[in-house]
């Protein structure tokens, strides 16, 4: 990925932190027991269960690998009118 910074508020940055850290416990071990029980099914090419928890996997990962880019690269900046105004909502 490019090396771009990734511009976001305070509020911004923290949501992102706290996405990752919900990625990264709750989702990984949810998708994990997921697999666990669609493998103790039996049959895994034609385990319906099992192909969405693997295509679950690989979102939570490609998610978690994105988030951490972001904060790697992310710069915080304070939210001001000309923000309020490029967003097209009124100030």
């Amino acid at each position: 990925m490019a090396q771009t910074a990734v511009y976001v508020t305070a509020e911004g940055l923290k949501k992102l932190e706290e996405e990752l850290e919900t990625l990264r416990t709750t989702k990984r071990a949810e998708v994990a027991q997921r697999l666990h029980e669609a493998m103790e099914d039996g049959e895994l090419i034609e385990n319906a269960e099992y192909e969405a928890a693997k295509n679950e996997q690989a979102f939570v990962e490609g998610r978690i690998l994105e988030i951490e880019h972001m904060l790697a690269v992310a710069k915080v900046i304070e939210p001001g009118p000309s923000m309020v105004a490029a967003s097209g909502l009124p100030p």
